[in-house]
């Protein structure tokens, strides 16, 4: 999601140059939510540009802002209406940061305690390394190369029977590095898929008998480190501005508005200021971290196709697809994808404890202008059949900052949606009822 910032704030936030001696302190940070529709907004926005805050989010009528300390006194003054989600920001992100030392590496028990908590960077290399490692007939490590700062931007590939090159699957997360979410979620189903095939499930076998599956964690692996060490509400990755910036301490590019496909072709969807958190960089693929993943998504079209791609994004709960450049430009797949992710939304609800509900629709009209945005050109470049963005949990109470014990229902809410698409993507739909899905069990 993005994150639109207070101009006073930008030496917080986005300028740094290197690493700091002590991480960024949130301490005595209030988040706040406002309504941000009715006729009271736009008299709010007014009030609010006289004070430094930032915008969290702003989606489905809300609109999350932090708050300095030192301006609460002035907030508060406004008398505007508002919902407090964090009192203390430093609190909420002290207790999400809390990792257990004794996690159990237990890849085919049905315990495992990974999922109950953040890891560092280092300890997910691991995890990945010990299921590959664990299904070595049937996956193989793989790379779309090295970050701007040289960590290396690993994945795993898994098949089934007959071996590779069949359609693929491709899932990535964390290309916004304060989205901490998105990789567990695709751990889980990663695990999933493994121990389903190893035990000899049906569904799960069919699944990878029948496409390839490429799993990667961490597109933006330097701002998650980033995010870790020195400010937890870090977005883009770690290159330095352009040797021509008028101001040489604002670091990152947005790597989801830096993909070649509507690159710049609405000046709401992506900033030219280095300084912005959707900096959309000086040129297409200009990160190393864009240009790996775009050469993977072409040499996957030319040589095995692409059924379904998945960009896993936090928060919002929604199921998004193209366009993303144009409120009002709809793909002639539209009503493919609609079904698809009204069954994926109403089994998730269905499933879920607390009937977590997904919104759906086109990119643009749904949530807000992006370009140079994944999804656009996965289906447009990569011919994907399904090129989907996933915002995951939560609707803002929490918002990037997910509390551990969320971590496990986010994902396993996630499986019971991808066992819903896995078994349309190779489904013919029609104009009237949807796909042929007389025989189509909700879940395996």
């Amino acid at each position: 999601m993005k994150f639109v910032l207070s101009l006073a704030w930008l030496s917080l936030a986005t300028c740094a140059t290197i690493r700091s001696p002590q991480p960024v302190s949130y301490d005595g940070y209030q988040v706040h939510r406002l309504r941000s529709t009715g006729s009271q907004y736009a008299s709010a926005k007014r009030a609010l540009a006289s004070i430094p805050h930032e915008t969290l989010n702003e989606v489905r009528g809300t609109w999350d802002v932090l708050i300095a300390p030192e301006q609460l006194d002035a907030f508060n003054a406004l008398g505007l209406k508002s919902r407090t989600l964090h009192a203390n920001l430093a609190d909420s992100i002290a207790r999400e940061s809390y990792v257990k030392k004794a996690w159990k590496r237990q890849l085919n028990g049905s315990e495992d305690a990974w999922f109950d908590s953040y890891h560092p960077y280092e300890d997910h290399i691991s995890w990945w390394r010990e299921l590959q490692e664990s299904f070595p007939e049937h996956s193989n490590w793989t790379s779309t190369g090295t970050s701007y700062e040289g960590r290396d931007m690993f994945g795993v590939h898994l098949w089934g029977a007959g071996g590779p090159g069949k359609p693929a699957v491709i899932y990535h997360g964390t290309v916004h590095a304060r989205e901490w979410i998105t990789a567990p979620v695709i751990e889980y189903i990663a695990k999933q898929l493994v121990d389903g095939y190893k035990a000899g499930d049906n569904d799960t076998q069919a699944v990878l008998d029948n496409y390839d599956f490429y799993m990667f964690p961490f597109v933006n692996p330097d701002g998650f480190v980033f995010s870790q060490t020195d400010n937890r509400l870090w977005r883009k990755n770690r290159q330095p501005p352009p040797e021509n910036a008028a101001n040489q301490t604002c670091f990152g590019r947005d790597v989801n508005r830096n993909w070649e496909t509507n690159w710049d072709a609405d000046p709401r969807g992506a900033s030219p200021d280095p300084c912005s958190q959707t900096y959309r960089g000086e040129a297409p693929r200009d990160t190393p971290e864009n240009q790996g993943m775009d050469n993977l998504i072409r040499n996957i079209r030319d040589e095995q196709g692409i059924k379904l791609y998945i960009d896993w994004h936090s928060y919002s709960q929604l199921i998004l697809y193209p366009f993303g450049h144009k409120e009002t430009l709809y793909a002639p797949e539209l009503g493919m994808w609609t079904k698809a992710a009204a069954l994926m939304s109403d089994t998730i609800r269905y499933y879920s404890t607390n009937a977590t509900t997904y919104v759906f629709g086109p990119s643009g009209a749904t949530l807000y202008p992006t370009t140079g945005a994944s999804i656009d050109h996965v289906y447009t470049i990569g011919r994907a059949k399904f090129s989907m963005t996933i915002e995951l949990p939560d609707t803002g109470d929490f918002g990037f900052v997910l509390p551990p014990e969320r971590i496990r229902p986010a994902a396993e809410e996630q499986w019971v949606g991808q066992q819903v698409i896995l078994q349309l993507l190779d489904e013919e739909f029609f104009d009237g009822d949807g796909p042929a899905i007389g025989a189509l069990g909700t879940t395996w």
